[in-house]
């Protein structure tokens, strides 16, 4: 479903990028091209600042939001996910943040308030709140960082996770290539 917000904001999506119809794209949304959306993701600019204004949800070229992704943003903040990156089925990014490129945020995992460096990755049910991650950082599964947590214990992204984090996104620029030609069918 893509919908307006209350302030009539009205989601562009490029003609390349392939979005599910059980996603709900809300609002002051920007997805570039040769993204995919999966199955029941709900990416939502609505909220405002004091001001009534708010900052759009971006979602760069050749990314990949997964199957039940929740994107959203706090009084309107900047949600900013760059471009190559994987953001995995059952996620929470809530902004204000920014994902850099070619990161990889596992499965049940929760982004807030934070910015995370090209190359990162992130694996499952871990929590990111308030932490700004530099490039080429890996969170191990079920790690917690928080406003002034100490950097110097998480490991460096090493040549197998990059591997794998490729992996992802050529699976899902498959996935973009097959339900755009089948979308094509009917």
């Amino acid at each position: 479903m893509i919908r307006r917000n209350p302030n009539g904001d009205m989601p562009q999506i490029h003609p390349g990028a392939y979005v599910d119809n059980t996603a709900i794209i809300c609002g002051k949304v920007i997805i570039e091209d040769n993204v995919y959306v999966g199955p029941y993701a709900v990416i939502r600019a609505d909220e405002t600042n004091e001001e009534g204004d708010m900052d759009p949800i971006i979602i760069r070229a050749n990314s990949n939001i997964q199957d039940g992704v929740v994107i959203h943003s706090k009084d309107g903040g900047l949600v900013d996910i760059g471009e190559c990156t994987s953001i995995a089925h059952r996620s929470i990014i809530h902004g204000p943040c920014k994902i850099g490129n070619r990161v990889f945020i596992g499965f049940n995992s929760v982004i807030f308030n934070c910015e995370i460096g090209d190359g990162c990755a992130v694996r499952h049910n871990a929590v990111i709140d308030g932490c700004d991650l530099p490039a080429g950082f890996y969170v191990p599964s079920t790690m917690q960082l928080s406003k002034g947590s100490c950097l110097d214990k998480v490991p460096r992204v090493k040549a197998s996770e990059s591997e794998f984090s490729e992996q992802v996104i050529t699976a899902n620029h498959e996935l973009v290539k097959g339900y755009k030609a089948l979308s094509n069918e009917f």
